[in-house]
């Protein structure tokens, strides 16, 4: 049997109809093949648990990973407020799930919690890969990114997401099979007889010279070069301010920073020349201190970046799918299953009503290939032998092969 992925997106007033209208959206697509896993990602306009049990019981209780959102989006449609549900089957790809709590105050024994609950190898399905999601409000990605990194192993491809609530900044939720918990870190382990393939790409380039973080704690950049962080920053972008009508002396509000920083993020240098992994300012504090949505290393070189190009950011996303397809296809392979997206939130704020147009890069490259994304609050993409792979405001897919013998033939 080839891997079938097939999704549904509904949305209304009640979690459990809304719920239930998007999983028999999926069922139908499906027709009679079982459902190995289901894949949910629900806006926090629903009640999580009775979503997640509508999902469980028509699917027979399939194993289920996913996640509270800050929007979702199907081959079929873009929305905010709604559910989606991608449902897999495969005899090509064996599942296993598991999920444990407490990530905020110790996300390495949580990470060795979910390890203890899976296999580290399946006979017949030498490629493992690991969807893993997490709490969006923890300030943990990087650790957990990290963590996941060194505690799973070199051989595990990694790809996931940071749990989101709608922009409320208040509490996000994992789910795994009847579980709904916040703080907390979910994994679905893929074990496939094929290869599945991945890619990132952000659409920021920068616009400050080489810098470097003098002094952090946690999340939290105090200082750069020695200078207060926002007095700093002020500095280094208000050209580019300028030039797009914003005089950065006179930006004073909360919420007229966190605007500026919208478009105006870190971005760590990377291994690779010109390459960068971008860091969301949340906010401004009255020290003069930036909060991100992860840990900044004291000593981190950075420039600032800017995001305000709209073409770029779609382009991203075509950039993100090209990757994995090109890997794909250096593999052998050229027909796919699905194209699952860990899209970041920021992203749809920077586009607005051009996110749309985002999604369809998708589309563009593999038209007719089914596809389920959600919009988190940090996403995840480790390749076998990478150490770092957490990101902010980008792209992140995982593809997935429609057959293990089409390389055979």
């Amino acid at each position: 049997m080839v891997t079938t992925l097939a999704t549904g997106l509904g949305d209304g007033e009640n979690g459990a109809l809304t719920a239930k209208d998007a999983v028999l959206q999926a069922k139908e697509k499906l027709g009679r093949a079982r459902v190995d896993l289901s894949i949910v990602y629900s806006s926090s306009a629903y009640d999580y648990q009775e979503v997640v049990d509508t999902v469980r019981e028509a699917t027979g209780n399939a194993p289920l990973i996913g996640a509270s959102t800050a929007g979702e989006f199907t081959e079929g449609a873009v929305e905010k407020g709604s559910v989606a549900v991608g449902l897999l089957s495969s005899d090509d790809i064996k599942v296993f799930t598991a999920i444990s709590e407490g990530v905020k105050e110790d996300p390495e024994a949580a990470i060795k919690e979910v390890i203890a609950k899976l296999p580290d190898k399946v006979k017949g399905y030498p490629n493992l890969t690991a969807i893993l999601i997490a709490d969006g409000l923890s300030g943990m990605g990087e650790r957990v990114a990290l963590l996941a990194s060194y505690l799973f192993g070199r051989g595990l491809r990694i790809v996931g997401g940071m749990a989101g609530d709608d922009f409320k900044m208040e509490k996000t939720f994992v789910f795994s099979g009847d579980h709904v918990c916040t703080d907390a870190i979910g994994v679905c382990l893929l074990a496939s007889k094929m290869p599945l393939f991945t890619g990132v790409k952000h659409g920021h380039a920068p616009v400050s010279r080489e810098l470097k973080a003098t002094r952090t704690e946690g999340n939290v950049l105090y200082e750069i070069n020695n200078v207060p962080a926002w007095d700093a920053w002020k500095e280094e972008t208000a050209e580019t301010a300028r030039k797009a009508g914003i005089d950065v002396k006179h930006l004073k509000t909360p919420v007229e920073i966190a605007q500026f920083c919208a478009n105006s993020q870190l971005g760590l240098a990377t291994e690779k020349e010109g390459e960068y992994k971008i860091r969301w300012p949340v906010s401004a504090n009255e020290d003069g201190s930036l909060n991100f949505a992860c840990d900044i290393a004291e000593g981190a070189i950075f420039r600032i970046m800017d995001g305000s190009n709209l073409e770029d950011q779609i382009n991203a996303a075509e950039g993100a799918i090209m990757v994995a397809k090109r890997s794909a296809e250096g593999a052998g392979y050229s027909e796919f299953a699905g194209i699952l997206v860990f899209d970041c939130a920021h992203r749809q704020l920077i586009l607005g009503d051009r996110f749309p147009e985002s999604v369809d890069r998708f589309k563009k490259v593999l038209p007719g290939v089914p596809l389920i994304g959600w919009e988190t609050y940090g996403e995840i993409r480790l390749e076998p032998g990478q150490f770092s792979g957490f990101h902010n405001t980008t792209s992140v897919v995982l593809l997935l092969p429609r057959d293990s013998d089409a390389k055979k033939r």
